[in-house]
């Protein structure tokens, strides 16, 4: 059973950027309910997505340099990144349905 990888300022190049599959990055904070509400739906696609998609959780307060390297402003944040490259962006929560509408070009 497929589950999200925890990454860090220090693990972000090697895991994220330098992967050979899409990786979708949530970036997070404990005290955010937008937050917890999205969960559940990234740990759905870290399942239903196994060997196609990594997917990872950035803690925002504890890898400040990860997100301001991105300009990320409010969380939750997804990006998906392709190649090394950050494909897609999605600020807020946001049903399965319209989240794998983003996502879906970019993985198949």
């Amino acid at each position: 059973m497929a589950k999200p990888i925890a990454v860090t300022d220090e693990t972000f190049e090697s895991e994220v950027l330098d992967s050979d599959l899409p990786v979708l990055v949530d970036f997070w904070a404990e005290w955010c309910a937008p937050c917890k509400m999205i969960a559940p739906i990234v740990e759905e696609l870290a399942e239903e997505y196994d060997g196609r998609l990594k997917v990872a959780k950035l803690d925002a307060d504890e890898n400040p340099s990860t997100m301001q390297a991105f300009g990320i402003m409010g969380i939750p944040t997804l990006i998906l990144f392709k190649d090394g490259e950050a494909v897609e962006r999605i600020t807020g929560y946001m049903p399965k349905k319209r989240l794998l509408d983003r996502l879906g070009p970019h993985l198949a």
